[in-house]
């Protein structure tokens, strides 16, 4: 069966997607998909594929295991469908972490050094989550105008909150210092938004409370080795195209402290033809906002075993 043309995306995964038992059925079905797993544990020294398929779920929460967890989740259904399949995406993209999927999809690093490049990550947002906690909360009903507004009077000088994540219309995250977040909420209400819910988080992801592990994260990019891109990659800062190993690399860096432009990756995407996008990892997500942002389109997952076996 043909899987990929020229009108079909990859799209990876972030945070809020992992469950336990990812990956499990697709190891036990695929062997290429167990090498991958196994070599992840060989990698961070420790059973991360046990964790990821028994638990506790409370681990598995935890930052630090949370974003390897979905990377490798991620990079074995990639490689297994890369197995089962002559593909080539016509553009991949990631949500959040899963933009570091995505670029080692592409080929902008090897396994290990992405592995390594996500473990960090996780490391050095819950260290930046115990020097300076902050919040983020998710806003449906409020258009992106209207909360970037909001958002800039809620914000003091000591005191910032911002719109980290654009899912699609509707379903907008915003990240920051409590105090901020709480007044954006309220705000948010007041002027229409439907709902306006406090996340079970102390990291503000994509907001200035980053800052205090900017430095160190962008030490570990600069030292991680990247490639030429081998397929387009859209990235989350400016919702563009990266267009070599360098504007990659300032992607990644930029996008601790950035908003995650997901609404305007998705359209950039249709307006180049795109119209199938296949959710490599865990999970049904992102399939989900895309239908929301874009009239037409297919989605679908694959990340279970049972994924594969449908396309077999």
């Amino acid at each position: 069966m043909k899987l990929i043309d020229k009108n079909t995306a990859f799209v990876f995964p972030g945070q809020g997607s992992q469950t336990v038992g990812m990956g499990k059925d697709l190891a036990a079905q695929y062997p290429v998909a167990r090498q991958t797993f196994e070599e992840a544990d060989s990698i961070l020294g420790f059973s991360l594929s046990k964790l990821m398929w028994d638990g506790p779920e409370a681990d598995l929460n935890d930052t630090i295991n949370t974003q390897p967890a979905l990377f490798v989740h991620s990079m074995a259904s990639f490689i297994t469908c890369a197995h089962l399949f002559t593909l080539k995406p016509a553009s991949v993209a990631g949500h959040s972490l899963g933009e570091l999927s995505a670029l080692a999809a592409a080929g902008a690093f090897s396994f290990e050094d992405g592995l390594r490049l996500v473990r960090k990550r996780g490391e050095l947002m819950k260290r930046a989550g115990e020097i300076a906690p902050g919040s983020m909360a998710a806003i449906l009903g409020a258009d992106i105008s209207t909360l970037d507004k909001i958002c800039e009077e809620a914000s003091t000088e000591n005191e910032i909150v911002q719109v980290a994540n654009d899912n699609c219309p509707g379903q907008v995250v915003i990240s920051g210092a409590k105090a901020a977040v709480e007044r954006a909420m309220v705000a948010a209400k007041a002027a229409g938004a439907k709902r306006a819910l406090p996340l079970a988080v102390s990291i503000a992801a994509h907001s200035p409370l980053m800052a205090s592990i900017q430095d160190e994260w962008n030490e570990t990019v600069e030292a991680t080795t990247f490639l030429p891109l081998q397929s387009i990659v859209v990235g989350n800062v400016h919702a563009i195209p990266l267009t070599n190993e360098t504007s990659a690399r300032v992607d990644v860096i930029a996008q601790m402290q950035s908003r995650v432009r997901w609404t305007e990756s998705i359209r950039y995407m249709v307006s180049k033809e795109i119209n199938t996008f296949v959710e490599v990892g865990t999970g049904t997500v992102l399939g989900g906002v895309i239908k929301r942002i874009a009239t037409g389109v297919t989605t679908f997952p694959l990340g279970a075993a049972q994924d594969f076996l449908a396309l077999e």
